[in-house]
């Protein structure tokens, strides 16, 4: 049976070590205090830091961008690393502001990491979005993404990215068999848009479940931040995984061996 070792740094900073890769989920790596923009008058301090360091991480092969211009998904310190990592992976507009080595995927474009020591990892795009209907055009493009490898018994690992439940996220549990769910939570909301939501709530993240019927999930992106409105239904730490599967609410910095 396959496994992989996941480390929650923080937020939707996750590291992901499988067969000798080290992959990286949204870099955020700065202090906590500051307040930062994420434009049309939103923004949101960082609450709480990560529990390791950059170095403390230390070099990665790959780095999982859900976007990268909000701080809470790459912050100075996330954009600063950016520089040594030979593979990062996020959407198209990201990719092109970004620059090499950055390479930008359409929803469902799969793409494959190599290592002749290592097994391949096939990295495919899934769609996202960061709002209500027609909010890429304000907030921009998000993506997730799907892991596989040679090996996997119960299905793929998914890293769901910043957003909402759409029916086109629902339809991941049509086209993916997925094992095992990093998903972001966090029930995004800012003063100057009201009821508006940007991330899936906990309710939403269980609904979402029902259709997948993932073996594990991980939530992550549910603290740390003060736009995260639906930390306090994190912090109960309920089971969202339906039928036997297993919701780990991972303890910031503690590897976890996760089979899949």
């Amino acid at each position: 049976m396959s496994s992989f070792t996941f480390t929650h740094v923080g937020g939707p900073t996750a590291l992901l070590e499988v067969d000798g890769w080290r992959i990286l989920t949204d870099p955020t790596f700065d202090a906590p205090g500051r307040t930062y923009a994420f434009g049309w008058g939103t923004s949101s301090r960082k609450t709480a830091g990560p529990a390791l360091s950059v170095e403390e991480v230390g070099e990665v092969d790959a780095v999982l961008l859900s976007h990268d211009h909000h701080a809470d998904n790459l912050d100075d310190s996330g954009r600063a690393m950016l520089a040594g990592v030979p593979a990062v992976l996020t959407t198209v507009p990201g990719a092109r502001r970004l620059g090499a080595p950055a390479q930008g995927l359409s929803p469902w474009e799969v793409t494959t990491l190599t290592h002749p020591d290592r097994p391949a990892l096939t990295v495919t795009a899934t769609p996202g979005r960061h709002g209500p209907v027609g909010a890429q055009a304000l907030v921009g493009a998000v993506t997730g993404f799907s892991l596989t490898w040679e090996g996997q018994e119960h299905g793929a690992v998914w890293v769901t990215g910043d957003t909402v439940l759409t029916s086109a996220v629902r339809r991941v549990a049509e086209r993916v068999q997925v094992g095992t769910v990093v998903l972001h939570l966090g029930g995004v909301r800012f003063p100057t848009t009201g009821p508006v939501r940007f991330t899936m709530t906990v309710n939403d993240g269980r609904e979402l479940c029902r259709e997948l019927r993932p073996r594990t999930v991980l939530p992550v992106h549910h603290e740390g931040w003060s736009h995260f409105r639906d930390s306090a239904a994190a912090l109960e730490r309920p089971e969202l995984a339906p039928d036997g599967g297993r919701t780990v609410w991972a303890e910031p910095g503690r590897p976890l061996v996760v089979e899949v």
